[in-house]
This record gives C-alpha cells, sequence and structure tokens, in this order.
C-alpha cells in the first residue's frame, strides 16, 4: 500500500506561481507512474500532469501546458510547479500513483491510478 501525502498549497494572486510536492512512502518509487489532478468546486476531477516512473515523459492538460511543470527526486517526492496561476486554477489538487513496473508509462485517467493522496488545496485571488 502506497500512501502519498501533498504539501505546499495556498492561497496566491493571479499570476503568481506555486509549487505543489508529493511524497511517497513507497521504497521503489521508480516502479510508480506519477500523476496530478484537480477538482474544483462544482467540477469533476480532471487530469493534469503526469510523469513516468524514470521522469522520462511528461505530459500535461491543453489548460495548463506552458504553465506548469512536473519533476520527480529520488526521494520519493513528485512536485507540480505552478506558474501564472489564474484563477480557474484554484482547485483541490491531488497526487496519484500507478505500479507500472519501472517501465516508461504516463497515465491520463483518473481510473488507470492505484493511489492516491489526501489533496491540497490551491486558492487563487483576482
Amino acid at each position: 500500500q502506497v500512501q502519498l501525502v501533498e504539501s505546499g498549497g495556498g492561497l496566491v494572486e493571479t499570476g503568481g506561481s506555486l509549487t505543489l510536492s508529493c511524497t511517497a512512502s513507497e521504497r521503489t518509487f521508480i516502479r510508480y507512474t506519477m500523476g496530478w489532478f484537480r477538482r474544483a468546486p462544482g467540477k469533476d476531477r480532471e487530469f493534469v500532469a503526469t510523469i513516468s516512473g524514470n521522469g522520462g515523459r511528461t505530459y500535461f492538460a491543453d489548460s495548463v501546458k506552458g504553465r506548469f511543470g512536473i519533476s520527480r527526486n529520488y526521494d520519493k517526492t513528485t512536485y507540480l510547479e505552478m506558474h501564472r496561476l489564474k484563477p480557474e486554477d484554484a482547485a483541490v489538487y491531488y497526487c496519484a500513483a500507478r505500479d507500472t513496473g519501472q517501465d516508461d508509462s504516463y497515465y491520463l485517467s483518473r481510473a488507470d491510478y492505484d493511489y492516491w493522496g489526501q489533496g491540497t488545496q490551491v486558492t487563487v485571488s483576482s
């Protein structure tokens, strides 16, 4: 069972930046493809970004492409760097993990992920 803990959420002004972190409990962290999703009030949870186990492949939702970055380190932490934030980016952000056996896959669907964190709130003031 993998436990994921997000941190770094908070209040930021429009146009500002914020970096979210997701720390995993799993020692064989490289086996896991990691994803970030978000849920705004009244909306479904939507895909934001994903990174493969070895960090070689990434993919972003069109709504954040060019503004957000995703990375991971060997200390079991995945980061979501958010820049030029907009009010529509305000949401609870969740990280997710899928055991892909250290292959180079990434996934865009919520249903593809096996483990989820509790979420961290991001508020963007206009």
